[in-house]
């Protein structure tokens, strides 16, 4: 039995495409399925709860972003999860090395896959697959979930625009492994997964199946130099800047006057409590 737990509205109407392309497959396969999409995010979580409560056996593919993902891995215990990236940002699936342009490739391979282990991050009591953030980031963040308009991607860069003429750093107390720290900085990314953002490679060598997280220290720069700097990330090359640490750690905690995301999801104000859970995830890829 397969569970398809779809946002239609995922990737400016990518979902709801890519949700009948799969829908159509498994028909023609001959594969039991029941479809949940819904315009309410707390409906689909209801139904898809119904759903495993029927069919506790049933493989789960999630088709939607990073943030449909976030959401099931905090209501899914313990079926396997598959993923047909649909989203605008999809960077769970990079962590997993999915095609993002072929729906009809990972769903065969979803249907074929043995079951998989991978870590996941947690703040609090909720877990995130990919990059738990604070800082500039997390500024930005705030300020695009106030536009209107425009939508997708281009609303982050213009967010991104307004806020980096006032933007000042902040000053963090973190303790990574009970080692403790002061530093200023302008942006820190705690990571399961190496990307966020669509791409963004801020801490490229992270892997989901190592137990342990890695976190980038961006301490402050001029703004033009940030200016400069910033397309390196997606490519992973800012590592070699002075102004970047990279460290890692399994239990990290961080106090500061800044607010946090994760998968880009809004978790509040600090202070974060941030750890690894090692192999909490299963999967099909």
């Amino acid at each position: 039995m397969v569970i398809l737990f779809a946002n239609p509205s995922s990737g400016r109407g990518k979902g709801a495409k890519v949700l009948s392309i799969i829908e159509n497959f498994l028909r023609v396969s001959n594969e039991v399925f029941s479809s949940i999409s819904t315009n309410s995010l707390e409906r689909s979580l209801f139904l898809l709860r119904e759903s495993i409560t029927k069919y506790p056996q049933a493989k789960i593919v999630v088709i939607g972003g990073d943030g449909m993902i976030h959401a099931a891995i905090n209501n899914i215990k313990g079926n396997p999860i598959g993923l047909i990236p649909a989203g605008t940002g999809n960077d769970f699936a990079r962590a997993l090395g999915l095609s993002l342009e072929d729906p009809i490739g990972n769903i065969k391979r979803v249907l074929s896959a043995d079951v998989e282990e991978v870590d996941l991050g947690k703040v609090g009591d909720e877990y995130f697959a990919a990059i738990c953030s604070t800082g500039f980031d997390s500024v930005v963040n705030e300020r695009a979930n106030k536009l209107k308009w425009p939508t997708g991607k281009m609303k982050y860069n213009i967010a991104m625009l307004l806020e980096l003429p006032r933007f000042k750093p902040r000053s963090y107390e973190i303790v990574i492994d009970g080692k403790q720290m002061q530093t200023q900085a302008m942006l820190i990314a705690i990571a399961n997964g190496l990307s966020y953002g669509g791409g963004m490679k801020v801490c490229p060598a992270a892997n989901i199946q190592d137990g342990l997280l890695d976190i980038m220290i961006l301490a402050p720069v001029p703004k033009l130099e940030f200016i400069r700097i910033f397309p390196s990330v997606f490519k992973g090359l800012h590592v070699t800047h002075p102004a970047v640490s990279i460290l890692q750690g399994r239990s990290i905690q961080i106090k500061a006057d800044a607010v946090a995301y994760a998968d880009g999801e809004r978790i509040g104000e600090l202070p974060l409590d941030v750890s690894i859970s090692h192999n909490q995830l299963k999967v099909l890829r």
